[in-house]
This record gives C-alpha cells, structure tokens and sequence, in this order.
C-alpha cells in the first residue's frame, strides 16, 4: 500500500478525480467566513475596521509555518527514500509557502500601519517571519541545482518555527501575543469562527495547489504523457 499511494499514476488519478470536490469545499468554507467576518464580528474600538484584516493575516501566518513543516518532513523522508515524489512536494510547499509569508507580511504592515505609524519594524516577530520569506526562497533556489543540499538546507531553516511562535515571549515586542491559545481566548467569541473557517480555507487551498502543481510538474516528462495515452 505503501509503494501504491507514492506512484505518481496514483497521485494523478487521484487529483484528477477529487480536485473538483476539495476547490468546491474550499470556496464553501470562504462563503461562510465572509459574512461573520464582517458583519457579526465587532470591530475592535482602537484600530476600528482595520482590525477585521486579522481574518486573513492569522490564518496566513498560521499556514506560513505549517507549510513550513510539512515541508520539512518531506525533505527528511526524501533523504531517507530518496523518492522523487517527496522532493517535488517540498519544491511546490516552497512556493506556496514563500506567497503565504509574502502575504503575511503585507497585511501585517497593514494592520500595525494605524498602531505603529509605519508599516514596519525591526519587531522580533516580524524580523524572524520576514527571515522565513528568505529560507524558503532560498529553498527554491537551491531546488535547482541539488535537491539534497534543498532538504538539508530546509531542515536546517526548522530553528526558525519555534522562534517565531515564542518570538513575542521571549523578547519585549510591538507584535502583540497570540489572542488565542490553549487557555482559552481574549477576543471576542465571534472572532475565532470565521478565522477557524479561512484557516481550514487556506489548508484546503494549500494542499490543492500543492497536488496541482505536483501534478504539472509530473505531466511535463513526456515519458509520463505517453504512459498516461497508453
């Protein structure tokens, strides 16, 4: 079973057939969030509307760093394995966790824009993030030309997850501490619903383009085209 799910006919069959069912989910799950996020959530009373940018920019920073270790894991078995497939999904998780980090640090600016009066600091939160935005650019970069140096570089990068998340407790930081945790939360109970629901938005998002690009990736071997004719 094991050697059945890593055969790239496996992965192409399976994209083909389900792809048009996860996108479906994933603009659902965007629906429902929409209108909470707008209209049931209150608007926080010192940043005023601006403060509704949190229901995308936690649920991107969220999915930066689990890419990241998604990612991480893939180039650890590919250096176990050595099977094609893992190093492919470590190359795509790289894109697509370079844009999330992209993303995370624009709407960031924008959303410290009104509490900083500037769209950046030299934060211990936004530094480390905007250090994530260059390892896995230069994941990409190394992907080019080796893809064992890419895995041990990736793994090397994974010191910079858990300085990020603790980032805001270990140093004295403008970046405010995480509004909800284990503990429970400290913003409105209508708050977490809708980021909950871009959260799961975004993961589906994620795992989709992840498969579709593998999946371009795999398709552009003639080799394979010609098996798929067959």
């Amino acid at each position: 079973m094991y050697f059945e799910l890593l055969r790239p006919y496996f992965l192409m069959l399976c994209s083909f057939r389900y792809a048009q069912i996860i996108i479906g989910f994933r603009w659902f799950l965007t629906a429902m969030a929409i209108y909470p996020s707008i209209w049931v959530a209150p608007s926080d009373f010192q940043q005023g509307e601006n403060s509704r940018i949190i229901y995308v920019h936690v649920p991107a920073a969220r999915m930066s760093l689990l890419i990241y270790i998604a990612m991480a894991i893939s180039s650890v078995l590919f250096l176990l394995t050595k099977h094609p497939l893992f190093q492919l999904f470590s190359k795509t998780s790289a894109k697509i966790g370079a844009l999330f980090t992209l993303f995370t640090l624009i709407t960031g600016g924008f959303w410290g824009k009104p509490m900083w009066g500037t769209f950046w600091v030299w934060d211990a939160r936004l530094t480390s993030v905007l250090i994530l935005f260059f390892i896995y650019l230069g994941a990409l970069r190394f992907q080019e030309f080796s893809a064992d140096v890419a895995s041990i570089f990736i793994c090397i990068g994974l010191i910079n997850i858990p300085i990020i998340k603790f980032s805001v407790n270990w140093w004295n930081t403008l970046h405010q501490p995480s509004s909800i945790s284990q503990f429970g939360t400290s913003i409105h109970i209508s708050m977490p619903i809708p980021i909950l629901l871009i959260s799961t938005s975004f993961f589906f998002l994620t795992g989709i383009s992840s498969i579709l690009e593998t999946r371009r990736i795999i398709l552009s071997f003639s080799g394979f085209k010609t098996q798929l004719k067959v």
